[in-house]
Protein backbone atom coordinates (compact mmCIF):
# COMPACT_ATOMS: atom_id res chain seq x y z
CA UNK A 1 0.00 0.00 0.00
CA UNK A 2 1.19 3.96 -1.07
CA UNK A 3 2.62 6.15 2.13
CA UNK A 4 -0.17 8.45 1.16
CA UNK A 5 0.22 11.54 2.94
CA UNK A 6 -3.17 13.06 4.24
CA UNK A 7 -2.10 16.59 3.95
CA UNK A 8 -2.31 19.35 1.09
CA UNK A 9 0.14 18.78 -1.69
CA UNK A 10 2.81 20.76 -3.83
CA UNK A 11 0.81 21.15 -7.26
CA UNK A 12 4.45 21.35 -8.59
CA UNK A 13 7.15 18.73 -9.51
CA UNK A 14 10.64 19.49 -11.25
CA UNK A 15 11.44 18.19 -14.71
CA UNK A 16 14.20 18.65 -16.97
CA UNK A 17 15.15 21.62 -14.84
CA UNK A 18 12.13 22.86 -15.12
CA UNK A 19 9.15 23.48 -12.67
CA UNK A 20 5.90 21.84 -13.97
CA UNK A 21 2.43 21.77 -13.16
CA UNK A 22 1.85 18.20 -11.97
CA UNK A 23 -1.59 18.17 -13.50
CA UNK A 24 -0.89 18.29 -17.60
CA UNK A 25 -1.98 17.61 -20.65
CA UNK A 26 -1.64 14.11 -22.76
CA UNK A 27 -2.31 15.01 -26.63
CA UNK A 28 -3.04 11.18 -27.56
CA UNK A 29 -6.39 11.70 -27.91
CA UNK A 30 -6.48 14.18 -30.32
CA UNK A 31 -5.64 12.58 -33.00
CA UNK A 32 -8.60 10.19 -34.72
CA UNK A 33 -10.09 6.50 -33.86
CA UNK A 34 -7.02 4.38 -32.39
CA UNK A 35 -4.68 7.12 -32.55
CA UNK A 36 -4.66 6.86 -36.20
CA UNK A 37 -5.45 9.64 -38.47
CA UNK A 38 -6.88 13.13 -38.34
CA UNK A 39 -9.25 14.13 -35.56
CA UNK A 40 -13.17 14.43 -36.21
CA UNK A 41 -13.23 17.83 -34.93
CA UNK A 42 -9.79 19.80 -36.11
CA UNK A 43 -11.28 23.29 -34.68
CA UNK A 44 -12.31 21.42 -31.55
CA UNK A 45 -8.75 20.06 -31.07
CA UNK A 46 -7.08 23.39 -31.32
CA UNK A 47 -9.41 24.51 -28.99
CA UNK A 48 -8.55 22.08 -26.11
CA UNK A 49 -4.85 22.94 -26.95
CA UNK A 50 -5.55 26.47 -26.20
CA UNK A 51 -7.52 26.10 -23.32
CA UNK A 52 -5.09 23.87 -21.63
CA UNK A 53 -2.48 26.78 -21.54
CA UNK A 54 -4.87 29.13 -20.42
CA UNK A 55 -5.78 27.19 -17.89
CA UNK A 56 -2.14 27.02 -16.19
CA UNK A 57 -1.13 23.74 -17.72
CA UNK A 58 2.69 23.79 -18.62
CA UNK A 59 3.49 20.18 -19.31
CA UNK A 60 2.31 18.68 -22.54
CA UNK A 61 3.07 14.88 -24.07
CA UNK A 62 2.86 13.70 -26.94
CA UNK A 63 4.12 11.78 -29.57
CA UNK A 64 5.17 11.80 -33.11
CA UNK A 65 3.56 8.44 -33.89
CA UNK A 66 0.18 9.80 -32.39
CA UNK A 67 -1.59 10.35 -35.97
CA UNK A 68 0.88 9.30 -37.07
CA UNK A 69 2.50 13.31 -37.21
CA UNK A 70 -1.06 14.31 -36.13
CA UNK A 71 -1.09 15.60 -32.83
CA UNK A 72 2.61 17.65 -32.93
CA UNK A 73 1.06 19.25 -36.19
CA UNK A 74 -1.92 20.73 -34.14
CA UNK A 75 0.33 21.30 -31.02
CA UNK A 76 2.26 23.47 -33.27
CA UNK A 77 -1.06 25.30 -35.52
CA UNK A 78 -2.16 26.20 -31.78
CA UNK A 79 0.30 26.97 -29.81
CA UNK A 80 3.23 27.46 -31.42
CA UNK A 81 5.46 30.32 -31.11
CA UNK A 82 5.53 28.29 -27.94
CA UNK A 83 5.66 30.21 -24.65
CA UNK A 84 8.63 30.15 -22.71
CA UNK A 85 7.66 27.79 -19.85
CA UNK A 86 5.62 25.38 -21.53
CA UNK A 87 7.51 21.74 -21.52
CA UNK A 88 6.50 19.46 -24.26
CA UNK A 89 7.86 15.87 -24.16
CA UNK A 90 8.03 13.20 -26.53
CA UNK A 91 8.49 9.64 -26.63
CA UNK A 92 10.15 7.66 -30.06
CA UNK A 93 10.89 3.71 -30.59
CA UNK A 94 7.51 2.84 -31.64
CA UNK A 95 6.06 3.69 -36.09
CA UNK A 96 2.64 2.94 -37.28
CA UNK A 97 1.88 0.48 -39.72
CA UNK A 98 -0.77 1.43 -43.00
CA UNK A 99 -3.01 -0.23 -40.94
CA UNK A 100 -2.64 1.46 -37.20
CA UNK A 101 -0.56 -1.25 -35.95
CA UNK A 102 2.19 -0.46 -33.13
CA UNK A 103 5.53 -1.50 -34.49
CA UNK A 104 9.06 -1.23 -32.82
CA UNK A 105 11.32 0.99 -34.43
CA UNK A 106 14.81 0.97 -32.84
CA UNK A 107 17.16 1.02 -35.32
CA UNK A 108 19.50 3.89 -35.44
CA UNK A 109 17.96 5.00 -38.81
CA UNK A 110 14.33 5.09 -36.52
CA UNK A 111 15.34 7.02 -33.86
CA UNK A 112 17.13 9.82 -35.63
CA UNK A 113 14.37 9.69 -38.12
CA UNK A 114 11.91 9.66 -35.17
CA UNK A 115 13.52 12.92 -33.34
CA UNK A 116 14.00 14.55 -36.77
CA UNK A 117 10.56 14.20 -37.39
CA UNK A 118 9.34 15.61 -33.88
CA UNK A 119 11.04 18.82 -34.39
CA UNK A 120 10.03 19.57 -37.65
CA UNK A 121 6.12 18.69 -36.83
CA UNK A 122 6.39 20.42 -33.73
CA UNK A 123 8.55 23.71 -35.09
CA UNK A 124 11.49 23.34 -32.62
CA UNK A 125 15.02 23.20 -32.90
CA UNK A 126 15.26 20.91 -29.48
CA UNK A 127 13.56 18.60 -27.99
CA UNK A 128 13.16 19.31 -24.16
CA UNK A 129 12.57 15.97 -23.40
CA UNK A 130 12.29 12.38 -25.31
CA UNK A 131 11.38 9.42 -23.64
CA UNK A 132 12.51 5.88 -25.41
CA UNK A 133 9.13 3.40 -25.47
CA UNK A 134 10.22 0.19 -24.66
CA UNK A 135 8.83 -2.30 -27.20
CA UNK A 136 9.49 -5.39 -26.13
CA UNK A 137 6.33 -5.60 -24.64
CA UNK A 138 3.23 -3.64 -26.97
CA UNK A 139 0.99 -3.93 -24.06
CA UNK A 140 3.10 -3.83 -20.92
CA UNK A 141 7.09 -3.68 -19.43
CA UNK A 142 9.25 -6.66 -20.84
CA UNK A 143 12.32 -7.45 -20.30
CA UNK A 144 14.95 -6.83 -23.17
CA UNK A 145 18.38 -4.46 -23.20
CA UNK A 146 17.93 -0.81 -24.16
CA UNK A 147 21.61 0.10 -24.20
CA UNK A 148 21.83 0.18 -28.48
CA UNK A 149 18.55 2.41 -28.71
CA UNK A 150 19.65 4.38 -25.08
CA UNK A 151 22.81 5.27 -26.91
CA UNK A 152 21.62 6.29 -30.30
CA UNK A 153 19.20 8.91 -28.21
CA UNK A 154 22.09 9.51 -25.91
CA UNK A 155 24.52 10.75 -28.76
CA UNK A 156 21.38 12.83 -30.20
CA UNK A 157 21.80 14.39 -26.91
CA UNK A 158 25.01 15.30 -27.57
CA UNK A 159 24.61 16.58 -31.36
CA UNK A 160 22.20 19.41 -29.08
CA UNK A 161 18.73 17.65 -30.56
CA UNK A 162 17.58 16.42 -27.14
CA UNK A 163 18.11 17.97 -23.54
CA UNK A 164 16.96 15.31 -21.75
CA UNK A 165 16.22 11.54 -21.86
CA UNK A 166 13.41 9.87 -20.45
CA UNK A 167 12.42 5.85 -20.47
CA UNK A 168 8.76 4.89 -21.06
CA UNK A 169 6.84 0.86 -20.50
CA UNK A 170 10.34 0.21 -18.73
CA UNK A 171 10.85 -2.43 -16.06
CA UNK A 172 12.63 -1.43 -12.91
CA UNK A 173 15.84 -3.70 -14.35
CA UNK A 174 15.72 -1.61 -17.60
CA UNK A 175 15.43 1.84 -15.60
CA UNK A 176 18.84 0.64 -13.69
CA UNK A 177 20.55 0.09 -17.00
CA UNK A 178 19.13 3.25 -18.99
CA UNK A 179 20.89 4.98 -15.55
CA UNK A 180 24.00 3.51 -16.07
CA UNK A 181 24.20 5.03 -19.66
CA UNK A 182 22.68 8.49 -19.33
CA UNK A 183 20.40 10.89 -17.27
CA UNK A 184 17.01 9.61 -17.04
CA UNK A 185 15.13 13.02 -15.67
CA UNK A 186 11.39 10.85 -15.98
CA UNK A 187 9.51 7.24 -16.55
CA UNK A 188 6.28 7.03 -18.10
CA UNK A 189 4.63 3.68 -16.96
CA UNK A 190 0.82 2.83 -16.72
CA UNK A 191 -0.26 3.56 -13.65
CA UNK A 192 -3.72 4.34 -12.25
CA UNK A 193 -5.71 3.53 -8.90
CA UNK A 194 -6.55 -0.02 -9.91
CA UNK A 195 -2.88 -0.87 -11.74
CA UNK A 196 -0.63 -0.33 -9.19
CA UNK A 197 2.09 -2.66 -10.35
CA UNK A 198 4.35 0.20 -9.97
CA UNK A 199 4.00 1.28 -6.33
CA UNK A 200 7.47 0.39 -5.23
CA UNK A 201 9.21 2.19 -8.25
CA UNK A 202 7.10 5.09 -7.83
CA UNK A 203 8.42 5.40 -4.15
CA UNK A 204 12.33 4.61 -5.46
CA UNK A 205 12.44 7.10 -7.95
CA UNK A 206 10.69 9.78 -6.12
CA UNK A 207 13.57 9.16 -3.01
CA UNK A 208 16.08 10.01 -6.34
CA UNK A 209 13.71 13.05 -7.31
CA UNK A 210 12.80 11.15 -10.55
CA UNK A 211 9.35 11.85 -12.01
CA UNK A 212 7.39 9.33 -12.86
CA UNK A 213 4.75 9.97 -15.59
CA UNK A 214 1.65 7.59 -15.44
CA UNK A 215 -0.03 7.03 -19.15
CA UNK A 216 -3.76 5.83 -18.84
CA UNK A 217 -4.28 7.67 -15.38
CA UNK A 218 -7.84 7.26 -16.21
CA UNK A 219 -8.16 4.25 -17.16
CA UNK A 220 -7.01 4.84 -21.11
CA UNK A 221 -9.34 3.41 -23.91
CA UNK A 222 -11.64 1.99 -21.02
CA UNK A 223 -12.23 4.19 -18.31
CA UNK A 224 -11.96 3.21 -14.71
CA UNK A 225 -14.88 1.88 -13.13
CA UNK A 226 -15.26 0.44 -9.67
CA UNK A 227 -17.80 0.84 -7.52
CA UNK A 228 -15.75 1.74 -4.49
CA UNK A 229 -14.12 4.31 -6.51
CA UNK A 230 -18.39 5.84 -7.38
CA UNK A 231 -19.04 5.96 -3.68
CA UNK A 232 -16.51 7.71 -2.72
CA UNK A 233 -16.84 10.30 -4.90
CA UNK A 234 -20.82 10.63 -4.43
CA UNK A 235 -20.14 10.80 -0.71
CA UNK A 236 -17.51 13.58 -1.59
CA UNK A 237 -19.29 15.69 -4.29
CA UNK A 238 -16.65 15.07 -6.78
CA UNK A 239 -16.74 12.92 -10.20
CA UNK A 240 -15.10 9.60 -10.01
CA UNK A 241 -12.24 10.62 -12.40
CA UNK A 242 -12.27 13.91 -10.52
CA UNK A 243 -11.67 11.40 -7.33
CA UNK A 244 -8.66 9.03 -9.33
CA UNK A 245 -7.02 12.31 -10.25
CA UNK A 246 -6.74 13.47 -6.69
CA UNK A 247 -5.84 10.41 -5.21
CA UNK A 248 -2.47 10.13 -7.56
CA UNK A 249 -1.80 13.56 -6.94
CA UNK A 250 -1.47 12.69 -2.94
CA UNK A 251 0.16 9.25 -3.44
CA UNK A 252 3.76 10.78 -4.37
CA UNK A 253 5.10 14.06 -5.10
CA UNK A 254 7.12 13.28 -7.87
CA UNK A 255 3.50 11.95 -10.05
CA UNK A 256 2.78 13.87 -12.65
CA UNK A 257 -0.51 13.02 -14.49
CA UNK A 258 -0.95 13.88 -18.01
CA UNK A 259 -4.68 13.13 -18.43
CA UNK A 260 -6.02 13.30 -22.19
CA UNK A 261 -9.38 14.28 -23.44
CA UNK A 262 -10.92 15.61 -26.88
CA UNK A 263 -13.39 17.86 -24.57
CA UNK A 264 -12.87 21.22 -23.56
CA UNK A 265 -15.10 20.76 -20.79
CA UNK A 266 -13.86 17.55 -19.74
CA UNK A 267 -10.47 19.28 -19.78
CA UNK A 268 -11.90 21.56 -17.49
CA UNK A 269 -13.57 19.22 -14.88
CA UNK A 270 -9.65 17.43 -14.90
CA UNK A 271 -8.08 20.40 -14.05
CA UNK A 272 -10.83 20.97 -11.03
CA UNK A 273 -9.49 18.00 -9.50
CA UNK A 274 -6.14 19.78 -8.72
CA UNK A 275 -7.86 21.50 -5.70
CA UNK A 276 -9.53 18.20 -4.33
CA UNK A 277 -7.61 16.73 -1.09
CA UNK A 278 -9.21 13.43 -0.17
CA UNK A 279 -9.53 12.39 3.44
CA UNK A 280 -8.02 9.71 5.19
CA UNK A 281 -10.52 7.59 5.27
CA UNK A 282 -11.51 8.42 1.66
CA UNK A 283 -7.97 7.32 0.73
CA UNK A 284 -7.86 4.53 3.13
CA UNK A 285 -10.68 3.17 1.14
CA UNK A 286 -9.12 3.60 -2.78
CA UNK A 287 -6.53 2.04 -1.48
CA UNK A 288 -8.18 -0.88 -1.18
CA UNK A 289 -9.42 -1.01 -4.71
CA UNK A 290 -6.35 -2.89 -6.11
CA UNK A 291 -6.12 -5.50 -3.21
CA UNK A 292 -9.94 -6.26 -3.97
CA UNK A 293 -10.44 -5.51 -7.29
CA UNK A 294 -13.93 -3.99 -6.27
Amino acid sequence: MSNTPHTPYSDTFTLAGRSVKRLGYGAMQLAGPDVFGPPKDHAGALAVLRAAVANGINHIDTSDFYGPHVTNQLIREALHPYADELLIVTKIGARRGADGAWIPAFSRAELTQAVHDNLRNLGLEAMEVVNLRSMFGTHGPAEGSLEEPLTVLAELQQQGLVRHIGLSNVTPTQIAQGRSICNIVCVQNHYNLVHRHDDALIDTLARDGIAYVPYFPLGGFTPLQSSTLSAVAARLGYTAMQVAIAWMLQRAPNLLLIPGTSSVAHLQENLAAATCVLPADAVKELDGIAAIGS
